[in-house]
């Protein structure tokens, strides 16, 4: 079993809350928009961390995290990206990939709006971790803490940050 923490969009934001919630999980995953490389340095510093640039993202952060990452966790395909969309509006840039070949977890950001939706067309369960940082228009700051076992995503949990 592997126990992740979900966020995305901190915009060089990084509350301190997140180390709290994500003390008991053994990976961090970031969907995108850091904002600098000191918020990416933090967390990866804190546990392992697997990430990807988002649209703000300067160059220091695309040196180091890809647009796109694709891995398996456990047995489960997972594809995180920060610009995705969502079940039937996925982003014109992985559309095609997406419906071709579905992963069983596609998680990204850049809409600062929290959704986990199962997408019943490809087999595939999508999260939106929403946004930890305070840039934007959200009211509710958000992460997301699940646990994968084998082939299986569970224990999924929706923090919210003061």
């Amino acid at each position: 079993m592997i126990r992740i923490g979900l966020l995305s969009d901190t915009h060089s934001y990084l509350d301190d809350a997140v180390f709290k919630h994500f003390e008991n999980c053994d990976e961090i995953w970031h969907a995108g928009d850091f904002g600098n490389l000191e918020v990416a340095d933090k967390l990866a510093a804190f546990k392992p961390l697997k990430g990807v640039y988002g649209n703000i993202d300067g160059a220091e952060i695309r040196l180091v995290y890809p647009e796109n990452l694709r891995f398996k966790c456990e047995s489960v395909d997972v594809w995180i990206t920060h610009i995705g969309g969502y079940p039937g509006k996925y982003s014109p840039q992985i559309r095609a990939e997406i419906y071709a070949n579905p992963p069983q977890l596609f998680i990204c950001g850049h809409s600062h709006i929290l959704k986990v939706i199962y997408d019943k067309k490809i087999s595939c369960l999508h999260i939106n971790p929403g946004a930890a940082g305070k840039q934007g228009w959200q009211k509710v700051r958000t992460l997301v803490r699940f646990s994968i076992t084998d082939e299986k995503i569970h224990d999924l949990q929706i923090i919210e940050l003061a």
